[in-house]
């Protein structure tokens, strides 16, 4: 492949990831692994979206800044932290294909009875036990497949809180864990000289990106919001379905 070809690709899935996580705050992988795989290796690319996602995620926390408040956030973090290593040791004993596969289909099945039935009411039990039951699952997911962001993001819709509240939670979970992530991937030898180059290619797409869907943001309501997450979580579903069937 010639170097042209690379850094489009390397952009265009960038460009994507960036706009798709400025706007909802995770989704980078789900929306840039498959374009990128066509220029660099899987490895290259598992890395490629957590240094791109904590990017993104990081570029756009002012927006939502106001909105954290620590008493809702740690709850979800200390626990989420817990369960990396431990879906990283599940990795020997489960078929990772299977698990992703079961993901897929409780998102989509959950983003559709979402979508169709919008007068549900918000769940108040459980208190921050229960938050941090999800946000251990989410590290557990995290470690094991990549995919720390649909549990926590999940649980914001079913708390009903605002837009800025649930990015709020899912953004900084995601930092958190996307930053425990990398330090992983750097002490495994996976922070390489291909990898660098493939980063240096992709950041402007993931600024660009990001800038765009964190000015999209800013322009809809609570209720749009809360549509784009559910399309969003539909959509990754029938991804995760379709690459593990």
């Amino acid at each position: 492949m010639g170097l042209e070809s690379f850094v489009v690709i390397l952009v265009a899935g960038a460009l994507a990831g960036g706009f798709v996580n400025g706007l909802a705050g995770f989704g980078t992988g789900i929306t840039a692994m498959g374009i990128w795989l066509y220029a660099v290796s899987p490895t290259v690319a598992a890395t490629l979206v957590i240094v791109c996602s904590l990017v993104a995620q990081l570029q756009t926390l002012p927006k939502i800044r106001h909105a954290i408040e620590l008493k809702r956030v740690v709850p979800f973090i200390v626990p989420g932290l817990i369960g990396v290593p431990l879906g990283t040791a599940l990795l020997a004993s489960i078929d990772v294909r299977t698990f992703k596969l079961g993901i897929g289909c409780l998102l989509l099945l959950y983003a559709t009875h979402s979508l169709l039935h919008r007068s549900r009411s918000p769940v108040a039990w459980g208190g921050r036990l229960a938050d941090g039951a999800v946000g251990l699952g989410g590290g557990i997911l995290g470690g094991l497949a990549g995919l720390s962001g649909p549990l926590p993001t999940i649980w914001a819709d079913v708390r009903g809180w605002t837009k800025d509240q649930r990015r709020s939670v899912f953004q900084v979970f995601n930092i958190t864990i996307c930053s425990a992530a990398l330090a992983s991937h750097f002490a495994a030898g996976l922070v390489t000289k291909e990898l660098g180059i493939a980063v240096a290619a992709a950041l402007p797409g993931t600024f660009a990106g990001a800038f765009l869907g964190s000015a999209l943001y800013a322009r809809v309501n609570d209720k749009r919001f809360k549509e784009i997450i559910l399309a969003l979580l539909g959509v990754s579903g029938i991804i995760l379905v379709w690459t593990n069937i």
